[in-house]
């Protein structure tokens, strides 16, 4: 006789599966810019680390691509728009934006997101939202203030500020479009398809912006320093590639899809602060108490965004909890009418 599982048991096993691959995609988001870093200080401009690494991630998604050939004819929409939102727009916007401001004060807008997310689902979408969410919100946003310093930067640029609020609007593009149609069923986008063609999208908008032609790819061919330590200039390609764009795109969308996109940015925010602390085991850039401080606020408020809101009913949804994870591994909290958003991020959008 077989045995049923409830559906109670069904939603926190799918939450915490969830919410652990949202921490991995925290954690392989988070390690880009550590291992970015070396490279750039070698001599590679920002936005040719930006290209190899959306570029090399469509390559290896490119089998999943052509296996989901027939996925361009059913969602054209949805694939151009992961490509331009979740990956090429993120990771323009936020390095334009450091070009003019300073990195933290950078950071801290574009992980604005899960707030601006939040003010969608209440104002436009007309779904309530819980307190928890919000208390969780502030807390994170608060947190990030205090990780990234924002206080020694205080000489803003407008269009620096502005370039890294179109960063945050393009990684909320990422949660909503990682969750489009979670709700479908069988029906429901293949989340690595809808990842393999963005990376192509991607890649090809990214090729006309950066032009990896006037490259020096000489870089790639040697060894750069990592806080003293000579590291072999394509192994940091490679962990970039393959761990902190591939892995944790897949990881994220997923973790979306068994989330609500809202619960799911909130754990994002993990992704500033888990790059601060291997910046400061990896490469020397040591915390201050401030930034310890902040750390723990955005944990705090990750965990009450995630814990403390009820799953979403047939008849009242409410933004902001995790759901119950379906038959088929998606989820069904925090499904918009016509698709969440959960921010692919990025970067994974910081660098």
């Amino acid at each position: 006789m077989p045995v049923h599982t409830s559906q109670g048991s069904q939603g926190n096993s799918g939450r915490g599966v969830g919410l652990g691959l949202a921490l991995g995609s925290a954690i392989a988001f988070g390690g880009s810019g550590v291992a970015a870093k070396p490279l750039i200080e070698a001599g590679l401009d920002p936005l040719h680390v930006v290209w190899l690494r959306v570029a090399g991630a469509a390559l290896v998604m490119l089998p999943l691509a052509v296996r989901h050939r027939a996925l361009p004819r059913r969602r054209p929409a949805l694939l151009a728009g992961f490509g331009l939102l979740a990956v090429a727009g993120v990771q323009a916007c936020y390095f334009a934006a450091i070009s003019r401001i300073p990195v933290g004060v950078a950071l801290l807008v574009e992980y604005l997101a899960p707030a601006i997310l939040l003010g969608w689902v209440r104002f436009v979408q007309r779904r309530p939202v819980t307190r928890a969410a919000a208390v969780g919100v502030v807390l994170a946003v608060g947190g990030l203030a205090c990780v990234v310093e924002v206080w020694s930067g205080m000489g803003f640029d407008a269009l620096g500020l502005l370039l890294a609020l179109a960063a945050a609007c393009c990684q909320v593009g990422y949660f909503v479009l990682s969750d489009q149609g979670a709700d479908a069923g069988e029906n429901a986008p293949d989340p690595l398809g809808v990842i393999a063609y963005g990376l192509l999208v991607g890649a090809l908008v990214l090729t006309v912006v950066t032009r990896p032609w006037t490259m020096d790819w000489s870089v790639l061919a040697g060894t750069v320093s990592m806080d003293g330590t000579a590291v072999a200039a394509w192994l940091l390609l490679g962990w970039v590639v393959l761990i902190a764009t591939v892995l944790a795109y897949v990881t994220g969308v997923v973790a979306v899809r068994r989330l609500s996109p809202q619960v799911a940015g909130v754990v994002a925010c993990l992704e500033a602060v888990i790059a601060t602390v291997l910046a400061w085991v990896l490469l020397g850039e040591h915390l201050s108490a401030p930034q310890l401080i902040g750390g723990a606020l955005v944990l705090v408020g990750a965990f009450i965004a995630q814990s403390s809101t009820p799953a979403r009913t047939p008849d009242g949804p409410v933004a902001g909890g995790s759901g119950h994870a379906q038959s088929d591994g998606a989820a069904s909290d925090g499904s918009t009418a016509g698709g969440s958003e959960r921010q692919l991020s990025a970067p994974g959008s910081a660098p």
